[in-house]
């Protein structure tokens, strides 16, 4: 059996007295994708900023191809390289167009040829529908194209895996749809993800395997996600999913 590409084992960080990750053990798989849900303030995005570098663990281990990345000493700048984060907020920076802002890492970080980074960032933005805004700057575009483009820029580094935190939740309704087709349409290529997002419909259409988080520890982790949104093996888990068939 091939060995995960990721693996948490016995992660705890704490913030002060609170302990926002409490034991945490997971594996994923080259191509895996894997939803985490619960709670706000259950843990999930800590633990994807603890898997990027943006927040330090207490004890622990985090793997990325075997290696460890959670200790002193890590070059987070490439690691980076390989963990590609989108983040609620898009970040975009405003007085750059958006071909710009998709080549500023390749260009500057990765030391790539500019005529050959633009072409595969012209390429991304096509499959994402946004090659015509190539040359538009983020306060022209909108909320759901600009996430769309923070999506384009983490892929230009061509990262073995992409983390996306609750990327929806600062979107309109109508705007949701167009960013979750994106994913849908990298999980069908393949690419390793871990998901936080409070669209249930969603993370059971695109999931590999469900974890679900409650008070920072790992209630459930399902490799069914149908059978685990039809009927959860914790009592926890059952009535958070409950609030969401009822709404």
């Amino acid at each position: 059996m091939e060995s995960p590409i990721l693996t948490l084992k016995h992660v705890n960080k704490y913030y002060g007295e609170t302990q926002a990750l409490a034991d945490i053990q997971l594996d994923v798989a080259k191509g895996e994708v894997v939803t985490i849900i619960g709670q706000s303030g259950c843990g999930k995005s800590t633990a994807l900023r603890c898997i990027n570098g943006l927040e330090e663990i207490q004890s622990g281990s985090i793997l990325l191809d075997g290696k460890e990345i959670a200790a002193a000493g890590t070059n987070w700048k490439e690691v980076r390289q390989k963990i590609g984060m989108v983040f609620q907020k898009y970040d975009l920076f405003p007085h750059m167009t958006v071909l710009d802002n998709v080549l500023l890492a390749p260009l500057k970080v990765q030391k790539r040829k500019k005529d050959e980074a633009a072409e595969e960032a012209i390429a991304l933005l096509k499959r994402v529908g946004l090659e015509d805004k190539a040359h538009s700057f983020p306060r022209q575009l909108s909320g759901g194209q600009q996430q769309r483009v923070a999506i384009v820029r983490a892929l230009m580094t061509h990262p073995e895996i992409m983390l996306f935190d609750e990327v929806t939740a600062a979107l309109d309704p109508e705007m949701i749809r167009e960013v979750l087709n994106v994913i849908l349409d990298l999980a069908k290529d393949g690419m390793t993800m871990l998901i936080v997002t409070h669209e249930m419909a969603f993370a059971e259409a695109v999931s590999d395997k469900i974890v679900f988080m409650e008070k920072g520890n790992i209630v459930e982790i399902s490799d069914d996600p149908k059978a685990f949104f039809k009927q959860p093996q914790s009592q926890r888990a059952n009535e958070f999913i409950n609030t969401f068939r009822f709404q």
